[in-house]
């Protein structure tokens, strides 16, 4: 048993804030009876209707894409840029399990499996992502401890970095790490 809205949402139909706000105004129907509150518990095999449409569960899919620099790890963007969801083909709803830099470049998973999303990036999960990192200048030990401390960015307290392989290039003046 799972909750409607999110059936709805794994569909693939429609978003799952955009599954309760047709919920509560009545165009969901399970096994012939209209469904209006949500958290309501139905089963995949239940027959779903939303606004007329006889609902088919989505078939779970999993990319691995390497998103280049100059696109944005989501699947649309209010001022225009290209995102990770125009590199690929697909019929399917996907969206990037993470984020990267708009800048930034790298390995970016994407899926339409929300547990699996979830299970990925919840910090509770505890599961270790590796980044590889260029920047200009020096990195300095100072800057290391700081890192490996965990930094505050706005509200939030960054996890435990683990510095290594720290290559420094006097000839660029540039320090690349892991």
């Amino acid at each position: 048993m799972e909750r409607l809205q999110k059936i709805i949402a794994h569909s693939g139909y429609t978003s799952r804030r955009k599954a309760e706000e047709l919920i509560v105004a009545g165009k969901v129907t399970v096994n012939g009876v209209v469904v209006k509150e949500l958290g309501t518990r139905v089963n995949r095999n239940d027959d779903i209707i939303v606004e007329g449409n006889i609902l088919s569960i989505e078939e779970k899919v999993y990319y691995v894409l390497y998103k280049p620099e100059g696109y944005i790890s989501s699947t649309d963007d209010e001022k225009g840029r290209k995102t990770v969801v125009d590199l690929i083909v697909t019929d399917k709803r996907v969206y990037p399990v993470g984020r990267l830099d708009y800048d930034t470049s790298g390995v970016l998973l994407l899926t339409n499996d929300g547990d699996f999303a979830n299970l990925m990036t919840s910090p509770s999960h505890h599961v270790e992502k590796e980044y590889e990192v260029k920047m200009k200048g020096f990195l300095r030990k100072e800057e290391s401890l700081l890192l490996s401390r965990g930094v505050q960015i706005e509200n939030y307290m960054t996890k435990k970095a683990i510095i290594k392989n720290v290559v420094y290039n006097k000839e660029n003046e540039s320090t690349k790490a892991t």
